[in-house]
């Protein structure tokens, strides 16, 4: 659970009882330091994340869009009447409703997401879309187990909606983990539908978290401003810049923040030292081949059916069935 927002310094027991202090403290004491993405998502840095999904330069969110308006009664037949939604991780809802605009008779819908502002902004948008539709919104961090409520309408499968890449954010060891997970939540006869990102040339990558505008290095800029109201730090935003870019020998976009200068940061009674040109790795977007994506997710006991993509092959959205185990 996100830590309430207070403009109080945060005392000592709060801190080392907030798991967000512990991942910090955890992943700046790395030799190559780091911060979870996951805590990119407060107030600012969603708003921040909206706005760059509609730059130029993000070509992502309009191609998954797009993919999702063009197939998404595709899509509804692949997954059948009476299904259970369930969505990890709540965008703007946007394709979501594309999605459900088109699905016959679904049960319930259940979004997951860890801020609880943001989760019941979402269900309440949804619930005015779908007045008919049973919405069950959860709390919690999708990364981890999950306890879902059972809908009044029984279910005829349930079926993991994953959109916006954000499997790419995962390392493939932790995204094949996370995918046999949606795989024993959805049991059996379920499925993932599940947004992947395609490789392509690193010039279009690295616009793509490179915008003119600045929005996305304030994106990244903001999870030090989010260390400093939460934790107590005192991070100086004008000796840190953000930095993206194309590793191709990982197949991924890495984000960092680099230390303008040697300096050091307080957070709390800790101190982080830094050395000028050091950085900080906040994200990482791997790019998939289709073929490479089949491995990964046959690594998590699933298969892949079905295959939407748009005519530049720049993104795609798949559908996932989970294997059924051999017994003998």
């Amino acid at each position: 659970m996100i830590p309430v927002v207070s403009d109080e310094r945060p005392s000592l027991r709060h801190r080392l009882l907030n798991p967000f202090y512990a991942d910090v403290v955890s992943g700046l004491s790395l030799p190559r330091k780091t911060l979870p993405c996951k805590y990119f998502y407060d107030r600012r840095g969603s708003q921040l994340f909206e706005r760059i999904c509609e730059t130029d330069e993000y070509y992502l969110t309009r191609t998954e869009l797009a993919i999702m308006i063009k197939h998404a009664g595709a899509m509804s037949d692949a997954l059948g009447p009476g299904c259970l939604l369930i969505e990890p991780g709540v965008g703007n809802g946007r394709k979501t409703e594309v999605l459900l605009e088109k699905l016959v008779h679904p049960a319930a819908y259940i979004p997951i997401d860890i801020s609880r502002e943001h989760l019941h902004t979402a269900a309440g948008r949804m619930a005015e879309q779908f007045p008919g539709l049973e919405i069950l919104p959860v709390c919690a961090d999708f990364l981890g187990e999950v306890m879902l409520a059972a809908p009044r309408q029984a279910a005829s499968r349930r079926v993991v909606y994953f959109p916006g890449s954000t499997i790419g954010n995962l390392e493939p060891r932790d995204a094949s983990r996370f995918l046999a997970r949606q795989a024993t939540l959805c049991g059996k006869e379920g499925a993932i539908l599940i947004g992947v990102d395609l490789k392509k040339d690193p010039e279009t990558l690295e616009r793509a978290y490179n915008d003119q505008d600045g929005l996305t290095a304030k994106f990244n800029l903001n999870l030090l401003v989010r260390l400093n109201r939460e934790l107590g730090a005192d991070f100086r935003l004008n000796r840190f810049c953000h930095q993206a870019f194309y590793n191709p020998e990982l197949r991924r976009v890495e984000m960092h923040l680099v230390s303008l200068a040697r300096q050091s940061v307080r957070i709390g009674e800790l101190t982080f030292g830094f050395a000028a040109g050091e950085t900080i790795h906040t994200e990482s977007c791997y790019k998939y081949g289709l073929e490479e994506f089949r491995r990964l997710a046959r690594t998590a006991g699933l298969r892949v059916e079905k295959v939407w993509t748009d005519d530049a092959s720049l993104f795609s959205v798949q559908y996932l069935t989970v294997q059924q185990k051999d017994h003998h």
